[in-house]
């Protein structure tokens, strides 16, 4: 028995053990780092550390350009998550009817999620200043002559739309996945017993999908909070820093202003924020899933 076991646990060491040091190494260890230097007035170069104890926290509460990051970081996911959800579960309900050529409209709509954050920022900067200002010469239409990148308002929806256009093709896969899931038979029997579309949506597909739902609601709340890469690359958190992420924020506070020990209170800050919002994101949408 205890050969067994040791040869178990051996087997268990070979596939998890690599993985593991990897993840100490990459993650735990720093991990626990930054909450020392949290604690210190660091500027990431120096081999001076001064310990200062919570005075980089104390320092947040009046901090207003944090503050006001932290406020549009709330709308743009907030906005953000509806529009993704919404056109992602939509894309679902209609690539998973019979069709000719669906799994080509799949590939489409989930083809823009593969190109990274920096470059679709790149791109999509063109779009807006040069595309968008070349058709609105064209066509004289109101939509394409609006300084999309120039404007705080213009700025945001600028920015939601990209992060909408990337993610609702990924999340339409996983809503794909669980209606392709849901019964025919239900499906069927409720339509046979009178029930029309909306009927049938909201009493059957929708709380059936539910555990797709807290997969997508998890993965846009989390990704739409940490938006950097693609913050980066549009509008630097321009004009006038009403574009600026929380996580750009921490970015400039450590490596452009020096401030490493500010910055990683930050962060710290941002982490318990983020794994607290999506902790009862998770817990409430798992209440509300239905067993088929």
């Amino acid at each position: 028995m205890t050969a067994r076991r040791w040869k178990s646990g051996s087997e268990y060491a070979v596939f998890i053990g690599p993985a593991l040091v990897f993840f100490t190494l990459i993650v735990i260890i720093p991990f626990f780092m930054s909450m020392y230097y949290a604690l210190t007035n660091w500027n990431g170069v120096s081999s001076k550390v001064t310990f200062v104890g919570f005075d980089n926290f104390t320092h947040l509460v009046s901090d207003s350009l944090f503050r006001k990051d932290f406020w549009f970081t709330v709308k743009f996911t907030l906005v953000s998550l509806v529009l993704i959800n919404f056109i992602g579960f939509g894309l679902a309900l209609l690539l998973t009817r019979a069709m000719r050529g669906r799994n080509v409209y799949r590939t489409i709509f989930f083809m823009p999620n593969v190109i990274g954050g920096l470059l679709l920022g790149f791109i999509w900067q063109f779009i807006f200043v040069k595309g968008f200002a070349s058709l609105g010469s064209l066509t004289h239409l109101p939509f394409f002559e609006l300084p999309w990148l120039g404007d705080a308002p213009t700025a945001f929806w600028g920015l939601v739309i990209v992060q909408t256009w990337q993610m609702a093709g990924y999340v339409m896969v996983i809503y794909i996945a669980a209606l392709m899931n849901i019964p025919k038979e239900l499906l069927e029997a409720a339509r046979i017993d009178g029930g029309t579309r909306m009927t049938v949506l909201r009493k059957i597909i929708i709380p059936l999908s539910m555990p797709a739902f807290t997969v997508c609601l998890f993965l846009t709340i989390s990704t739409c909070f940490k938006a950097f890469d693609l913050n980066l690359a549009l509008t630097k958190g321009g004009p006038f820093n009403s574009t600026e992420s929380v996580a750009l924020n921490i970015y400039y506070e450590a490596f452009r202003n020096n401030n490493y020990g500010l910055g990683t209170a930050k962060a710290l800050v941002f982490f318990i924020i983020v794994a607290l919002v999506t902790t009862a994101q998770v817990i409430y949408t798992k209440r509300k899933e239905v067993q088929a």
